[in-house]
């Protein structure tokens, strides 16, 4: 093993030791109410035990900062200490002496982009049948499988979103062959040699759901419940049904049998898991919010949601946020009534808006995705800036999944989840020169030990023989 692989290696290790423009808040009168119980889920068998990397006191100067809720700082200055932010604002913000200073002249800072959608460490690379580990494809329902539980935390995808694309945070969920998939996680992205090593503390873990062609195609080519799509919807209320039932029996009889797939949809039903449905056409869109009223729980967000742009009103007056891509499209009959200016139309009805990736590729980019949707907005009239832009990448995907208080944006107090961009962050020229997660600087461009490589990558061009 050479030695910056070896540095690699020592480094995972330390884990151990070291280690509002948008409608995303709902009115009480679209909330919907939490059925009460007394159902208590047992205590986390998996617990986080993550440990931020040790960070040195730095300040950057500068720079031009987005603070990640749509406000922007000319010639800026941010303090980290400690893994929070300690302080932020303009050039005459005090700096703690003895706090290593970054020149930020000419460049950008903004939050460490945050994906909502992932599949690494479940989909690793390389792309091989052995790493396929994202679908439990044996049963249309299957809310008992976890997607934490074939996360590998070796997969080059993590170092690669990470120096590529500024990605600090992540949700790694399960595929959608099914209507329930099974639960997600949020990831910090760092080093580690387990997942509960990554686990974002104190995130609520989610449900994964799926709509439309893919459970339909899936099961119904087996000759199986669901052929349809109102088999989708009537399948998926039975579940519901179920769930609620089994709810009300635990509560009356909390020594009775547990069932671990209804286990997750009562978690949902109480709040403590939060629901991500891909769906791709706004009349399933509007029957799934239909049906979280119906059994009394809340969807968080929809995920790929093309025909977003037709329901802005009905996502914003539910609180759900549409995590979409930029301009991928017309692979399948639901993905073909898009339109380029899906993401600032859903952004302009005042809804909430998230630039998300479902790609391994597209996890390193997420950037230029929203920079390709602020552009087709501004073409059709909705001028939207490029520091409200950035919420679709920071405080929404935040909200969605839970941890704006910690994350999100660049507020006093909050994790030290920061990137340094070598130009204007919306621009394809742009790549991340420097990033921080909990103040610990874990990529510099200039510092090869401070590059991620893995066993499954050469060294890039001019960096000479790896020893």
């Amino acid at each position: 093993m050479g030695a910056r692989l070896i540095a690699a290696a020592a480094a995972a290790a330390l884990v151990v030791g070291c280690a509002s423009q948008g409608g995303e808040t709902e009115s009480a009168s679209t909330q919907p109410k939490a059925a009460s119980s007394r159902y208590t889920p047992p205590d986390d068998p998996y617990p986080s035990t993550y440990r931020p990397y040790g960070g040195a006191p730095t300040a950057i100067t500068g720079a031009t900062i987005y603070d990640g809720e749509g406000g922007r700082i000319d010639n800026g200055t941010i303090v980290l200490a400690d893994g929070r932010i300690q302080a932020i604002g303009g050039a005459d913000t005090p700096i703690p002496e003895g706090a290593t200073r970054v020149d930020g002249s000419g460049r950008w800072v903004t939050p460490g982009v945050i994906d909502v959608h992932s599949h690494l460490g479940d989909y690793p690379s390389p792309g091989v049948e052995a790493h396929s580990d994202g679908n439990e494809v044996t049963s249309p329902v299957r809310p008992e499988v976890w997607a934490e539980h074939s996360v590998w935390p070796q997969d080059p995808g993590f170092s690669r979103a990470l120096a590529n694309g500024g990605v600090t945070t992540l949700q790694v969920l399960p595929g959608s062959a099914n209507l329930f998939g099974g639960r997600g996680v949020t990831l910090r992205n760092v080093p580690a040699r387990t997942m509960q090593q990554m686990r974002f503390p104190g995130a609520p873990r989610s449900l994964k759901m799926a709509c439309g062609e893919n459970p339909k195609r899936v099961y119904g080519g087996r000759n199986q419940m669901p052929q349809t799509r109102m088999g989708n919807v009537a399948l998926m209320r039975q579940t519901w049904q179920r769930a609620v039932e089994y709810r009300d029996r635990r509560a009356r009889e909390p020594n009775s049998a547990r069932d671990l797939a209804l286990e997750t949809l009562v978690e949902v039903l109480e709040g403590r898991i939060l629901v991500h449905n891909h769906c791709y056409r706004a009349d399933e869109m509007a029957i799934m919010l239909d049906m979280a009223r119906e059994f009394g729980f809340r969807i968080s967000s929809f995920h790929h949601a093309v025909e977003a742009y037709k329901i802005g009103d009905l996502l914003r007056e539910n609180g759900t946020c549409a995590a979409m891509w930029s301009d991928w499209w017309g692979f399948k009959m639901e993905a073909y009534d898009a339109v380029n200016e899906n993401i600032p139309m859903v952004h302009n009805a005042g809804a909430c808006a998230i630039v998300h990736s479902d790609d391994a590729n597209g996890i390193q980019r997420l950037n230029q995705e929203a920079a390709k949707a602020l552009a087709d907005g501004r073409r059709m009239g909705i001028n939207i800036s490029d520091e409200i832009a950035w919420r679709w990448l920071a405080i929404n995907p935040a909200q969605a999944l839970g941890i704006a208080d910690e994350t999100g944006s660049l507020r006093t107090g909050k994790r030290a989840d920061v990137v340094l961009w070598n130009g204007n962050p919306f621009s394809v020229y742009t790549r991340p020169q420097q990033v921080w997660i909990d103040g610990a600087l874990l990529y510099d461009m200039s510092n090869p030990q401070l590059r991620p490589v893995s066993d499954f990558e050469l060294g890039q061009p001019g960096e000479g023989d790896v020893k």
